[in-house]
């Protein structure tokens, strides 16, 4: 029982990112996103622009990544940017763990990310803050439809009958 619980424990995520718009939700691939949910299960975990991509009956669809590619991923979160002025660059941002810390960590984006409605990065700001439980993170301009919220999960006791 302990060694299922152990396991358990090593395959949850430590953090996620809900989606609280729709065209967040419409931005992330399906094969990443659970219930508007995206599991955060790695550090540093990258965002960025999907640039693979094609156009279907006027919209702009994402040509899925097979695993197992041969190149070298910019990103672990790719982002269908359907918004009249692109807002996500190709390598937005990044979310890094120290110990029970988490930080946003803008990687030279063109607009920037607005935390808890603090521009980060961008032409103004600084390129790094701490994020905390619940804090929304708005991708791009202060009007982008890209907003997801930071939930971490750390410290939650899995409890189970396993």
């Amino acid at each position: 029982m302990t060694e299922k619980l152990e396991i358990l424990k090593k395959l949850m995520p430590s953090a996620v990112l809900r989606a609280m718009t729709p065209e967040a939700r419409m931005a992330v691939s399906q094969m990443l996103i659970v219930e508007g949910l995206v599991p955060l299960t790695r550090f540093p975990f990258r965002v960025g622009r999907e640039l693979r991509v094609k156009i279907v009956d006027g919209r702009v669809e994402r040509i899925e990544r097979v695993k197992g590619e041969n190149e070298q991923q910019n990103n672990e979160l790719y982002l269908i940017d359907n918004a009249a002025q692109l807002n996500v660059s190709i390598e937005h941002f990044q979310i890094e763990r120290d110990g029970n810390s988490f930080y946003l960590y803008d990687r030279g984006s063109e607009l920037g990310t607005v935390v808890e409605e603090v521009q980060v990065g961008g032409a103004d700001g600084e390129a790094t803050t701490v994020l905390n439980d619940g804090d929304t993170i708005t991708i791009g301009a202060k009007q982008s439809p890209y907003v997801f919220q930071f939930i971490l999960l750390d410290g939650f006791e899995v409890q189970s009958s396993l």
